[in-house]
């Protein structure tokens, strides 16, 4: 009786333990329904703007870029808005190993954000890549 009960529990045991080593904590890449979104927050805490980070989501759906979001930053709203319309379409509709070598101009006046988010999307489609490769 004794000896059931522990090879259950060790049974029980191993199959909590395979199950959680199978699932990823990841909160660079996180799966939303079929659209994978890549959010730059932690992974491009090195690449700053003219006041700070400034960090992006990018959506994938099927090897394309659905979509780049900017998210929350200490940028001056004014200069930042001109960055959202002039750049974050750029990508949109292209495959995800185009995106990641397009080349984007930056929009003037705001040109340090600009080059930061550039660089923000071009991480994280290469964090995509990377991890899709394996």
């Amino acid at each position: 009786m004794k000896q059931t009960i522990v090879l259950k529990s060790f049974a029980l045991i191993g199959a909590i333990l395979l199950l959680t080593s199978q699932t990823t904590d990841d909160p660079v890449m996180t799966k939303e329904k079929d659209v994978t979104v890549i959010n730059t927050t932690s992974l491009a805490t090195d690449i700053e703007g003219y006041v700070g980070c400034t960090p992006v989501k990018v959506y994938i759906k099927a090897g394309k870029v659905l979509k780049v979001e900017a998210l929350e930053n200490e940028e001056t709203p004014k200069y930042f808005d001109m960055v959202v319309k002039g750049l974050m379409k750029k990508w949109n509709g292209l495959s995800v190993k185009t995106a990641e070598k397009q080349k984007v101009d930056v929009v003037t006046g705001a040109t340090i954000s600009s080059e930061a988010v550039i660089e923000n999307v071009r991480r994280g489609i290469g964090y995509y890549n990377y991890m899709n490769k394996k």
